[in-house]
């Protein structure tokens, strides 16, 4: 070979970003370029007559010469991995030497490791395309099956060996895929028939780079009836939820503000401002008063008005639930607690009343037993569901009311001492309706106005005599009485004008004369002056009925009588207005 070949392929292994190496059959290197010599770590002058050995003590290349075979492996030199192929050099039919070749192995070690991940993933999606329940089908462009799973080829009665490969018709004639890989339109929630059944299927068209390659199909639904099965159990659903939203919203949403409460004597003035000083603080506010004052009407505006507005507003009232429920209702239960507890439990009205106020009404009428528990969750601000040992956090404020006299309860031991403390923070007295005077004509107009607009009626007054018996009553059952007689009168009246016949018998005869149809208007004059008679009077002997009736010339029995007639019964001088 002529020395300007030899240096013009010198020239060209020393480009070569690959190492070669070449040894005789002395295991001595008799030509090394520079990639190799760098893949080493050394200078070409420091390899070139050196045994292969003790260069490389690993190198398996002086095994070529004796063998005469061509191998490749892998090869690390340090802790770089290189792939070398080793070849013998052969000359008049004997080996004279060897040559190797390697390169870097860390880009093919990267390209393997995704490979590999490649791989994986596409094992993943092979398992996850054959565990799908309902039917999934591919076809290439030309409508060719390309993959099918096996559930769906248990469904069309066919091997999936058998179907793919097979002409989207051949398998099933109804099929549309073809079209939808022409089209690239998309067909969703189509119903076609497959072996005698309504089935409900999707087309897409699969693209790649902006071209249709394909198109892949569904069974959405292997027989219409789960469809409707499906539809009508989300029916139910649907309207379950709508009833729970509504009972929620019952729950937890106030009904009624300030401005709900009409009136303007000093009574009720002084009592709103007290309310709303309440509403703007954290403490637990005890409502006291009469039967049918409006304590409920007070406990929503005092948390319409506080920072809770926004929260929920959970009302109780103690005395309409069944002392056996009554655990459960409050505190909430878990699921198997007792028999005939919901699946999943149920929140208990504290718990529900989280970060919003709840109301006890009636807590008068609490259970001793019960009374204890209330008291602990008020204090620990914590409860413990039924059935359960786990305690939850609560941000809840409190408010009580009762008609009931708690001072005597607790001295007869029907009421717990430490809880009425607990309560009596921020008391509240509603006064009756007798003591709001010119209350009870801004009440009955405000109420009649309201029974006009929901029942739809024309504009109805009160008679001048219904006005005048309205402002003599003294309306023991309050605000609630009132509201009735007047809901019951407007649904009666005839014409314009609510007169006494419409009116409930008691109220139409005041000394309980059942049978007459109307007040005479002298009768109501004698009623008032004798009613005003007896105030007189027990002012006078400082509420000694006895020196009372005295004066009025009349039994003591007939006094009580009376008194209680006129809604004057349990007041003292000082109570009577």
């Amino acid at each position: 070979m002529e020395s300007h070949q030899i240096i013009k392929l010198n020239r060209i292994f020393q480009a070569i970003n690959a190492g070669i190496i070449v040894i005789d059959d002395q295991d001595i290197v008799c030509y090394c370029n520079i990639t190799a010599a760098n893949f080493m770590g050394l200078d070409v002058e420091g390899i070139l007559g050196k045994k292969i050995i003790d260069l490389i003590p690993n190198s398996k290349l002086n095994s070529v010469i004796q063998d005469g075979k061509s191998n490749s492996e892998q090869l690390f030199i340090g802790e770089r991995m290189f792939i070398t192929n080793r070849s013998p050099i052969n000359q008049a039919g004997e080996t004279i030497g060897a040559v190797a070749v390697f390169q870097d192995g860390s880009e093919l070690q990267s390209v393997l490791s995704r490979l590999d991940n490649t791989q994986t993933s596409l094992t993943s999606l092979e398992s996850i395309f054959e565990q799908a329940y309902d039917g999934v089908m591919v076809v290439d462009s030309n409508g060719f099956i390309t993959r099918i799973t096996k559930s769906y080829c248990r469904f069309l009665n066919i091997e999936q060996e058998d179907a793919i490969g097979q002409y989207c018709t051949d398998v099933l004639p109804n099929s549309r895929m073809h079209i939808v890989a022409q089209t690239g339109e998309a067909e969703i929630g189509e119903v076609m028939v497959i072996n005698g059944k309504e089935a409900m299927v999707m087309r897409l068209p699969l693209r790649e780079e902006g071209k249709i390659i394909g198109a892949v199909g569904k069974v959405m639904f292997r027989d219409v009836r789960e469809l409707r099965t499906l539809a009508e159990k989300l029916d139910l659903l649907e309207n379950k939820l709508k009833f729970y939203e509504k009972e929620l919203k019952h729950y937890q949403k106030y009904r009624y503000t300030f401005s709900n409460i009409i009136g303007q004597s000093p009574a009720i003035l002084r009592t709103k401002g007290l309310a709303e000083r309440a509403a703007h603080g954290k403490a637990t506010v005890l409502l006291r008063g009469e039967s049918g004052t409006g304590k409920e009407l007070f406990a929503h505006a005092i948390h319409a008005a506080s920072t809770r507005h926004d929260q929920p507003f959970v009302r109780v009232n103690c005395g309409a639930i069944p002392a056996e429920l009554l655990e459960a209702e409050l505190f909430g239960y878990e699921e198997g607690a007792f028999t005939g507890a919901k699946k999943g439990g149920k929140p208990g009205k504290f718990e529900l009343a989280n970060r919003g106020t709840i109301f006890l009404d009636e807590i008068g009428d609490l259970p001793l037993a019960m009374q204890a528990k209330v008291l602990r969750i008020l204090q620990e601000k914590e409860v413990e569901r039924v059935g359960s040992n786990r305690l939850q956090q609560l941000d809840i404020r409190v408010i009580a009311a009762t008609h009931r006299d708690l001072e005597k309860m607790i001295g007869e031991g029907e009421f717990r001492r430490d809880l009425y403390y607990r309560l009596n923070v921020f008391t509240v007295t509603i006064p009756p309706l007798r003591e709001r005077e010119g209350d009870v004509m801004l009440l009955s107009e405000h109420l009649l106005a309201k029974f006009q607009h929901e029942l739809g009626l024309s504009l109805r007054k009160l008679d001048r005599w219904v006005v005048e018996l309205f402002q003599l009553y003294a309306w023991p059952g309050n605000v609630r009485e009132l509201q009735n007689a007047l809901e019951r009168a407007i649904n009666v009246a005839e014409g314009g004008m609510i007169q006494l016949k419409d009116l409930p018998l008691y109220l139409q005869d005041l000394e309980g004369r059942r049978g007459n149809t109307a007040l005479q208007p002298l009768a109501l004059e004698l009623a008032e002056a004798e009613r005003k008679a007896i105030i007189k009077a027990m002012k006078t002997t400082g509420g000694n009925k006895t020196n009372a009736a005295e004066i009025l010339g009349i039994h003591r029995t007939n006094l009580y009588r009376k008194m209680e007639k006129y809604g004057l019964a349990g007041t003292d001088s000082e109570g009577l207005v």
